[in-house]
């Protein structure tokens, strides 16, 4: 599962945001798909961008993610460590592109999980839904609490007197 950041639960949120909102979604085209999507947001290159530089290889995302390789010099490489970067691995994005992590599909109702489709739009959006819960909740859980030092600490006698 992705490393949990601020800036990662940002950019799912965003990307949860501009799909609710109408953002172009196309599963077929490598960046207004699953991973194009978040791509976009993370990386802050369009849609185009992302299909141009994909289409410099070939396949899919999954196919793209199985050749990446960090010191190609390829953009689609480039941008893929950029992603990797915020916090996701390779699994994350092979796992986004079908809707198939079983961590995030285990917290769905059982008759959406049966029912989820890659290629829909409003799917997509309710897997990276729970998969923001996810990470906000691992993200407040890895924090550490605050200890107060006991030469802080006032006696309640003393602070009411």
């Amino acid at each position: 599962m992705a490393k949990s950041n601020p800036f990662l639960i940002h950019a799912i949120g965003k990307t949860i945001s501009k799909l609710k909102k109408g953002a172009p979604y196309q599963w077929g085209h490598m960046g207004a798909c699953n991973c194009g999507n978040l791509a976009q947001e993370i990386t802050h290159v369009s849609k185009g961008e992302i299909h141009r530089y994909a289409m410099q290889r070939f396949g899919n995302w999954s196919e793209q993610l199985n050749d990446y390789c960090p010191s190609s010099g390829l953009p689609m490489d480039l941008m893929i460590s950029r992603l990797l970067e915020s916090g996701l691995n390779l699994d994350d994005l092979v796992h986004l592109e079908k809707l198939s992590d079983p961590k995030i599909l285990a917290e769905l109702p059982v008759n959406k999980r049966r029912e989820i489709r890659k290629n829909r739009k409003e799917d997509l959006i309710l897997y990276l839904e729970v998969w923001l819960k996810q990470l906000e909740k691992k993200w407040v859980d890895q924090q550490a609490p605050v200890k107060i030092p006991q030469s802080i600490k006032t006696n309640k006698s003393e602070v009411l007197s």
